[in-house]
């Protein structure tokens, strides 16, 4: 049953592992990974977008502070059937049976004062144009991490497949071995098998293993713009060992770099400005006009002395809709509390940004002892397979004990491998929560 199931997983593996049709190799740094990432994300181009559309709604409201100009051109015919006025017994006035009129006109507006309403709707705008670019640099930061968390899980499950290489190596050399012990009458059949089955369990990992590192392989194309069947593969990843400080010093570094806090600010200001745009709406408005006038009652609108008249015109305006001493109450009732949320939206952040980096922190901490452990175990087991390797050339030892100290060394590698891209992973993190990760 165990040759059976070890004859299994061979054929499944020479089909289900086998390369898809067109693919390419293309090794990838983590550089160039993340540099990929950036040039090719939809969601950073739709950050762009969004930037290029509030600079256009600040550039709308710059042009709210130049003059309004209008220019019309009107023709008029009345027909007027009765034409006489009697105002007295001599007084008569005939008018014509009828009459033509041009009208054109040109007038230019600008406003003198408006209580800083105008000012106030630009530095709003501005405002939401710096908490726009602030999106797109939390965005980035979003796109590099799961790049960088993307690589790391695929160089996981690479080291495992290059682990789980080495262990069918040894097995098969531990398989010829107990072959010929067999032959020779040193072991039983049994001992054979209990082989046999361990190469086979661990060929039902390598599945496993390879489908996984499809799915993520996949993903990542994808994440990077590449074609679908490139065959990723990753150089070795040494990571340094990273020195940390103590975990106030990045809680104080969050605070300081954290779009999110940065875009708080932002809206607390933007809050200001709309309380005082609201309270502008109460002030009187000034406003200067200039208007030309172009009036011709002759029939052909070709300009001829005697036939029109142009009155040109200078004004100022003072107006006060002062309706706005009743109905601004509730608007600035509301915009209070909006600014009031923003504070309170500020708290929240801070707890939450201390809970993540503590965390971020912790965890680093933790993969970076389990490396060390794990290490200390690695060669504790390599021993424990040596001892038992020759024990049970020299038939001292069970094939269950050998079985059992490879499989232990095996694992060891296995986490080993895992725990040090746990470590690199965790420590982008760590810079993640810091807001540094793309700095």
């Amino acid at each position: 049953m165990a040759r059976a199931l070890s004859l299994f997983a061979l054929a499944f593996l020479a089909t289900g592992l086998a390369m898809p049709a067109g693919a390419q190799d293309k090794t990838l740094t983590l550089d160039e990974a993340i540099k990929l990432g950036i040039q090719n994300s939809k969601v950073l181009k739709l950050s762009q977008s969004k930037i290029d559309q509030a600079v256009s709604q600040y550039n709308q409201a710059k042009d709210q502070v130049l003059p309004t100009g209008k220019a019309s051109f009107a023709y008029n015919r009345a027909e007027i059937p009765a034409n006489l006025l009697q105002l007295g017994p001599d007084q008569k006035i005939n008018l014509p049976s009828s009459a033509n009129a041009y009208l054109g006109i040109v007038s230019l507006n600008e406003t003198i004062f408006a209580g800083g309403k105008l000012k106030y709707a630009q530095q709003s705008t501005d405002l939401l144009t710096k908490v726009a670019k602030l999106d797109a640099d939390k965005d980035k930061d979003e796109i590099v991490y799961n790049v960088i968390s993307s690589y790391y899980n695929l160089y996981k499950v690479l080291q495992s497949l290059k682990v789980v290489k080495q262990n069918l190596n040894s097995i098969d050399q531990q398989i010829h071995q107990s072959q010929r012990f067999f032959e020779q009458g040193i072991v039983t059949k049994n001992d054979v098998l209990r082989f046999q089955l361990q190469r086979a369990n661990i060929q039902l990992n390598q599945i496993d293993l390879e489908s996984n590192r499809k799915v993520i392989n996949y993903d990542l194309n994808i994440l990077l713009g590449l074609p679908e069947t490139t065959n990723l593969t990753i150089e070795q990843i040494t990571e340094a060992d990273h020195q940390v400080g103590p975990v106030s010093s990045y809680i104080d570094t969050a605070y300081a770099n954290r779009q999110e806090v940065k875009q708080l600010v932002l809206q607390s200001k933007v809050a200001e400005t709309n309380i005082k745009s609201i309270h502008a709406n109460q002030s009187p408005t000034v406003a200067a006009s200039f208007g030309g006038y172009y009036v011709d009652v002759a029939a052909n609108p070709l300009p001829k002395s005697g036939n029109y008249i142009t009155p040109v015109t200078l004004g100022v305006t003072l107006s006060w809709n002062f309706s706005t001493l009743w109905t601004n109450k509730n608007k600035l009732a509301e915009a209070h509390i909006q600014a009031d949320q923003v504070t309170i939206n500020q708290g929240i952040l801070g707890d939450n940004i201390r809970t993540e980096v503590n965390r971020s922190y912790q965890n680093y901490e933790e993969a970076v002892e389990k490396i060390k452990l794990l290490q200390t175990s690695i060669d504790q087991a390599g021993e424990n397979d040596k001892i038992l390797e020759s024990k049970y050339k020299s038939n001292v030892s069970s094939a269950t004990d050998r079985v059992d100290a490879e499989t232990l060394l095996y694992q060891a590698q296995i986490n080993l491998e895992l725990a040090k891209a746990d470590a690199g992973l965790a420590y982008y993190t760590l810079l993640k929560s810091t807001g540094k990760l793309s700095k």
